[in-house]
C-alpha cells in the first residue's frame, strides 16, 4: 500500500525588500507568538519542525535539568547565604565529587547505585571530607524534591560511614619545639610559629592579625582574634566572619610571645602581623607556601626535585642527612628531623595546655573550640591515659582502706576464688 501524501500547510506570504516568504507563527516555552519566515513552504515546514522540537527540547530540560545544570543553579541559590570561604570549599567538592561523576546525567535518571558508585571517589578521602560530600549530595537532591524536578531522592539511604579515618595529631616534644625554633630563629616565618605555639592561633587567625588586636604594654599582654584569612583566586581576603562563633576571643599571651612580638612590631611598617614584602599587605596563597617552605626545606624528610637539562626533564631524588648543608644553599641546614604542620604547633599549644592541668572549659575557650567535645577528646586522650595519672586511681581502687582492710569487693572476689 502507497505511503498517505504528507499534506502540505497553507501558509501566509509577506514581501520583504522586494522578496515574496512564506510565514506562519508558532507559540515558544515562554508562551511568546514568534514568527517563521522561508523562500518555500517546504523549507518553512522544517523550520517549524525544528523549532518545535528545540522548544520541546528546552521544557524538557527546564522541568528535568542534568545534574550539572542543577548543581550549578544550587551553587547559585546558596551564594548569599554561606561564607565566602565556605562556598568555595562547596563548588569545589560539587565540582569533584558529584558533577564529575554525574554531570551529564538527567535528574530524573539518577538512581540509589548511581550515587553510591559515585561518591566512592570521595570514599577514598578523609572522613570528613566523605562527610562533606555526603552532605551536599543530600542537600541538593532534597532541594530537587521540594522543588518537584525529582519524587524521591536517590540519597535517602547513603551509607554515612566512609573516608579514610584521620591520622592521630601528635604535638610537638619540648626538645622538637626548640629545635624548630632554632632552625627557623631569624627567618621570616619565626612569628608565625611562634604565634602557633605559644597563642594556638589557626592558620587563618595569624595571617589575618593586625597590630591594632594585639596589646603588648597592658598589665596583662593579650591578642584579640576578631579576623580570619582566606584567598579567592590566590589573592588575600581579610573576613570579620571567623570559623565559629566560639573562634571570637581574646588570648593571654606568655612573655616569650611577648618579647617576640615587639622585636616584629619595632620593624614592622605594616598593620599586619604577618605581612609581604611587597606593599605590606597580608600574604597571598602563593606568598604562605613560600613563607612555610623555609620549615619544610630544613627538614630531612626525602623529597624529589623536577630539573631540566637540554630540555630534558630529570627527577632528582634528595635524602637529607641531618645537620648536613643543602647543597643549592650553604646557609640552609638540614636540622628538623620530625614532621610539622602548621596546625601541629596549634595542637602542641592546646596540649601544653592540658599537661599544665589547665581545666577543659579554659583549654576549650583558649582554643576556640565551639564544641566541648573536641577539647574533651583531646584532654582525654592526653592526660586520662597517662600511667603516671592512672596509677593513683588503680592504687586507690585497690588498695586498704582506711582501717587498714581490703575493700569488700576484693575480699569478696578472693573468698569465691
Amino acid at each position: 500500500m502507497a505511503r498517505p501524501k504528507k499534506v502540505q500547510p497553507t501558509y501566509g506570504t509577506t514581501v520583504i525588500k522586494g522578496i515574496t516568504y512564506y510565514r506562519t507563527r508558532i507559540t515558544d516555552s515562554d508562551g511568546k507568538r514568534v514568527p517563521l519566515y522561508a523562500k518555500t513552504p517546504e523549507e518553512l515546514t522544517a523550520k517549524v519542525e525544528d523549532a518545535k522540537r528545540q522548544i520541546s527540547d528546552a521544557t524538557f530540560r527546564a522541568e528535568n535539568p542534568t545534574v550539572r545544570e542543577y548543581c550549578e543553579k544550587w551553587l547559585s541559590m546558596h551564594a548569599g547565604h554561606i561564607r565566602e570561604t565556605t562556598l568555595v570549599d562547596y563548588t569545589s567538592k560539587v565540582k569533584i565529587y558529584i558533577m564529575e561523576p554525574l554531570g551529564e546525567r538527567f535528574m530524573t535518571e539518577v538512581m540509589p547505585d548511581d550515587v553510591n558508585l559515585a561518591i566512592g571517589k570521595a570514599a577514598k578521602q578523609s572522613v570528613s571530607i566523605y562527610r562533606s560530600v555526603q552532605m551536599l549530595y543530600k542537600a541538593i537532591f532534597k532541594s530537587a524534591v521540594e522543588s518537584n524536578i525529582i519524587d524521591r531522592s536517590p540519597c535517602e539511604k547513603l551509607n554515612p560511614r566512609g573516608g579514610k579515618p584521620p591520622k592521630e595529631k601528635t604535638a610537638l616534644t619540648e626538645a622538637q619545639v626548640r629545635t624548630l625554633l632554632d632552625a627557623v630563629r631569624g627567618l621570616p616565618p619565626y612569628p608565625f610559629v611562634m604565634l602557633g605555639l605559644y597563642a594556638g592561633l589557626r592558620r587563618e587567625e595569624i595571617l589575618a592579625l593586625q597590630w591594632d588586636c594585639v596589646d603588648l604594654d597592658g598589665k596583662a599582654p593579650s591578642i584579640k582574634v576578631r579576623r580570619a584569612w582566606h584567598t579567592a583566586h590566590n589573592r588575600p581576603v581579610i573576613s570579620p566572619e571567623l570559623k565559629t562563633k566560639a573562634a571570637r576571643r581574646d588570648i593571654p599571651i606568655p612573655p616569650q610571645l611577648v618579647e617576640c612580638l615587639k622585636d616584629v612590631k619595632a620593624k614592622s611598617k605594616s598593620e599586619y602581623v604577618i605581612a609581604n614584602g611587597v606593599d605590606g599587605g597580608p600574604l597571598s596563597g602563593t606568598q604562605w607556601t613560600r613563607l612555610w617552605k623555609y620549615v619544610t626545606v630544613r627538614s630531612t624528610k626525602e623529597r624529589t626535585y623536577t630539573r631540566y637539562i637540554n630540555g630534558e626533564k630529570i627527577k632528582h631524588t634528595v635524602t637529607p642527612t641531618l645537620g648536613e648543608k643543602a647543597a643549592h644553599n650553604n646557609t640552609v641546614v638540614y636540622s628538623i628531623d620530625f614532621e610539622v604542620t602548621p596546625h601541629q604547633l596549634r595542637h602542641t599549644y592546646i596540649s601544653t595546655l592540658i599537661a599544665s592541668d589547665v581545666d577543659p572549659k579554659t583549654v576549650q575557650y583558649l582554643a576556640g573550640h565551639e564544641n566541648s567535645r573536641i577539647t574533651m577528646d583531646i584532654y582525654t586522650h592526653l592526660r586520662s591515659n597517662r600511667p603516671e595519672d592512672l596509677m593513683l586511681k588503680v592504687n586507690k581502687a585497690f588498695g586498704p582502706t582506711d582501717d587498714g582492710a581490703k575493700s569488700d569487693t576484693v575480699k569478696n572476689s578472693q573468698e569465691k576464688g
